[in-house]
Formats: C-alpha cells, sequence, structure tokens
C-alpha cells in the first residue's frame, strides 16, 4: 500500500507556497524601486541572483541540468522574462498589490490557451471556481471604488499576465520532458537577457535596494521552482485556479508592510477567492477514467 500525500495534493501545496512567495516577491521589488534602482534594474538583479542560484545547483548536482525541447525552453525564457520585466515595470508605476493582481490575470487566459494548445478540457467545477476567484480579484481590484482607472501602469501589468500565460502553458509542456531547475534556469536566462540591455544607466547604490532586490531574486527561485514543479501534476486549468491566490498574497502583503489598506470590499474578495479555490480542489478533479472490462 502506498504511503504519503499524492502528486496532486503535493502540487496543490507547492503552488500555495508559490502563492504566497510571489506575493512577498512584489512588495520586495517595490521596495526596490522605491530605494532607486528602476524597474529594469530590479529586474536584472532577480535573474542575476537566480541564474547564479540556478548553476550552482547544476554545479553541486552534476546531471541536473538536462534539457530535452530546446525549442520550447527558449520560448519559456523569452515569454517569461519579458512577463516579468513588464511586471516589475507596473510594480514601479501602481500600487504593488494592483499591479501583481493586473499580472495575476494570466490564469485565466492560460486556460484558454492550453485548450488550443494542449488539448486539455477544464471541468465546468474548475471553470466555475476560476469564474468565482476571478470575481474575487476584481472585487480586490476595485478596492471598493466605483470605477476603475486604465492607465499606463494598469495596462503594462495586462500585457504581462498575456504574456505570462503563454509562458506558462510552456511550462506545462515541458513538464512531460524537462525537469523544474532546467525550466527554472531558461526562465532566468532569458529574464537576463532581456532586462539586462534595458538596465543601462545610473544605478543607486543604496544599501537598502541592494539588499531588497536580492532578496527578490531568491524569493522568486523559491516560487519559480515551486510553481515549476507542480505544473507536472496538475493541468493548467486547476493550476490556475491556485494560482489566483497570488493577488491574495499580494494584497495582504502589501496591506500589512506598505501599509496600502484593506478595504471591506477587498477582503470580501479575499475571501471569495479562497473559497473558490477551495470548491475547485474539492469538485474540480476529472473523475477518474472508467476500467476496461
Amino acid at each position: 500500500m502506498r504511503s504519503g500525500i499524492s502528486p496532486a495534493s503535493r502540487a496543490r501545496f507547492l503552488l500555495f507556497l508559490a502563492a504566497a512567495l510571489f506575493g512577498l516577491l512584489a512588495v520586495l521589488a517595490r521596495f526596490a524601486s522605491l530605494e532607486g534602482l528602476t524597474a529594469a534594474q530590479v529586474a536584472t538583479v532577480r535573474f542575476a541572483v537566480g541564474t547564479a542560484i540556478a548553476l550552482a545547483i547544476f554545479r553541486l548536482r552534476p546531471g541536473t541540468f538536462r534539457p530535452v525541447r530546446r525549442g520550447l525552453l527558449v520560448t519559456r525564457g523569452v515569454l517569461g522574462g519579458l512577463a516579468a520585466l513588464l511586471y516589475f515595470y507596473a510594480l514601479s508605476l501602481i500600487p504593488a498589490g494592483q499591479a501583481t493582481l493586473l499580472n495575476n490575470t494570466f490564469p485565466v487566459i492560460a486556460v484558454a490557451i492550453s485548450y488550443f494548445t494542449l488539448g486539455e478540457r477544464p471541468t465546468w467545477h474548475l471553470l466555475l471556481a476560476l469564474g468565482v476567484t476571478s470575481l474575487g480579484v476584481f472585487l480586490v481590484i476595485g478596492g471598493g471604488q466605483a470605477g476603475f482607472t486604465m492607465g499606463w501602469g494598469q495596462w503594462v501589468g495586462i500585457a504581462s499576465a498575456v504574456l505570462g500565460a503563454g509562458a506558462v502553458t510552456s511550462i506545462r509542456a515541458l513538464r512531460a520532458t524537462d525537469n523544474a531547475a532546467t525550466i527554472f534556469f531558461a526562465f532566468t536566462l532569458g529574464g537576463l537577457l532581456v532586462s539586462a540591455p534595458l538596465s543601462l544607466g545610473t544605478w543607486s547604490f543604496h544599501e537598502h535596494a541592494w539588499i531588497f532586490a536580492m532578496a527578490a531574486g531568491v524569493v522568486s527561485f523559491a516560487a519559480q521552482i515551486s510553481m515549476t514543479e507542480a505544473y507536472g501534476a496538475l493541468t493548467v486549468a486547476e493550476a490556475a485556479v491556485w494560482q489566483q491566490l497570488t493577488p491574495v498574497a499580494s494584497y495582504l502583503w502589501a496591506g500589512a508592510v506598505l501599509g496600502e489598506g484593506l478595504s471591506s470590499v477587498g477582503i470580501a474578495g479575499v475571501a471569495l477567492g479562497i473559497g473558490g479555490v477551495v470548491y475547485g480542489s474539492v469538485l474540480g478533479r476529472k473523475p477518474p477514467e472508467p476500467e476496461e472490462a
């Protein structure tokens, strides 16, 4: 008799952990920007730290770097790098909670992409759960206000979401052949190549700016590895439901650390988002295929 948790349960825990870490990443990146680093510079430091960690792992554990689908790894690196860079630009323009909320509309887009590219057909329960969690995100974005103004920072956040949707769909496809560390290395190297040329100019040498930026790199590594590993056991649709916890986490981190405020409508959105995740996890699984006689 097999013991221990199932791969799917482990994947759900990893996505919960990734959501909390991605929420913290937003706060750290915001602090680094406030201390004088540009969005491209914060992204460059983040990707440089991630690349260094990945290379250290490959050095300490020979054979870990095993690229198989090289073209798709390049796609993951370019799309993910551009998405992260635009996300950091959004963080420098608008509040961290709002930037993360807009960026994390990517799970909804990813479900549509996976339907056409991977042939994944989500259950109605998962679609309903995704709708509920997305409504929760909308309530948090609104913050209790009647209107929502779309400025340059908001559009940058949405652009990062579209690119991020393509990136996570490529992760799902890659997990059939490539390990999480190899996929992460493709992402962080692609991001470094994209962001470094845009980070030229005067750099802030304020100690706190570098501490926050480097901490963002370490937190990003843990979050990305957790998310990438989880995609090996879950469909894009179910992972999408869990990833809607990221804007919830960002909203709570921003309120607790940055003092951006927690409205009653926003708190209701948080509760709705968590409820949608629970509903999708309990009822969203596909029934087992009937055994042949």
